[in-house]
């Protein structure tokens, strides 16, 4: 194939730095009616966390709790991303990878795998492949140093999907897994459905989810939950972002806090977060956030905030310095991190 034009766009706005595709991408015109765009982003970080809650490149909803109080400082670049998405007519097809697939070593060549983000392809309201759950908002997801930003709080799942889209009206059968379950005999997907408002306001979405759990004594348990979440314009380009999920929602809420099945009961859990994000110039902006999390049968209880500052240095360079907080309330212990972030979206 013969490519015809190439030209760079940029997309207008500010997105999560954990979340979204490139900020900017570049296209190429193949034939008359097909198009490959190529986009991502390079992030450095600096991160220094001093607590008793061992070092983490991001905070997740667990942690390993120290005996005694620990400190240590890391240089890393393995959020950086690129992407690819294809376009002929009706059909479009879109992969994202990143570097967090482990591997490699701090003593000499800091290797470290690609992995994965997404894989998919869309026809005319149809998504199959693997991307983010239909349960999650991701545009409720604030801007942050910290890889996703007090993930206590969040919807923040990926994983393999059949979608339909109708208006404002979506479902979906995902890929079934449970925590403390019998995965072996996992025969039913796990099921969405939600609803989108949106308007000059911004968006809100009501999502509810269905599963069928297999717990180890052969028995099958009915999970249900539920989630709403958005993004509401406030004053100038401000805006405040919120979630808010109740019930058995297991896996798909606070990455890695909450079982889906602990023994034969299936576990409920508590999940918010809010957020306010303040311009101070066009270029300049600052996001507070609280994030927490909290299960029923093993009382999980975990909280993490955070104040941040950004600034664009040019419309693809930003620079961003981050202090917070992580606290697994049940296990008594806390840490503090501060982190510098540089990112340039291609």
């Amino acid at each position: 194939m013969l490519i015809s034009k190439i030209k760079k766009i940029a997309i207008a706005g500010s997105m999560c730095v954990c979340a979204s595709s490139a900020l900017a991408g570049y296209d190429f015109e193949v034939g008359e009616d097909g198009k490959i765009s190529f986009g991502g982003y390079i992030k450095v970080d600096a991160r220094y966390v001093s607590g008793d809650v061992a070092y983490r490149d991001f905070w997740i909803g667990t942690g390993t709790p120290l005996s005694e109080d620990a400190s240590q400082f890391r240089i890393f670049a393995n959020e950086s991303r690129f992407n690819t998405k294809y376009v002929h007519g009706d059909v479009t097809g879109f992969i994202e990878m990143d570097f967090l697939g482990g591997g490699g070593n701090q003593v000499v060549s800091n290797s470290a795998n690609p992995r994965i983000r997404h894989a998919f392809i869309k026809y005319k309201g149809i998504t199959a492949g693997q991307t983010w759950t239909t349960f999650m908002n991701t545009s409720a997801i604030p801007e942050s140093a910290d890889f996703a930003g007090a993930t206590v709080g969040l919807a923040f799942i990926r994983q393999g999907q059949v979608r339909f889209d109708a208006g404002n009206f979506q479902v979906s059968i995902e890929n079934p897994e449970s925590v403390g379950g019998d995965t072996a005999n996992d025969d039913l997907p796990d099921v969405v459905a939600r609803y989108n408002l949106k308007g000059d306001w911004g968006n809100v979405s009501l999502s509810a989810l269905g599963r069928s759990l297999n717990t180890t004594m052969g028995n099958t348990e009915t999970a249900l939950g539920g989630s709403i979440a958005g993004r509401i314009k406030t004053f100038g380009k401000d805006d405040f972002r919120f979630q808010l999920h109740l019930g058995e929602v297991g896996r798909y809420v606070g990455v890695g806090t909450a079982s889906d099945l602990i023994g034969e009961e299936v576990e409920s859990t508590t999940s918010y977060l809010a957020a306010y994000r303040h311009y101070w110039t066009d270029t300049l902006r600052s996001t507070v956030l609280y994030g927490r999390v909290e299960t029923d049968i093993a009382d999980a209880e975990r909280t993490q905030w955070s104040v941040n500052l950004f600034q664009n240095l040019t419309p693809q360079l930003a620079v961003g310095f981050e202090v917070g907080n992580f606290e697994m309330g049940d296990k008594n212990v806390d840490s503090d991190y501060a982190q510098l972030s540089m990112r340039y979206a291609l």
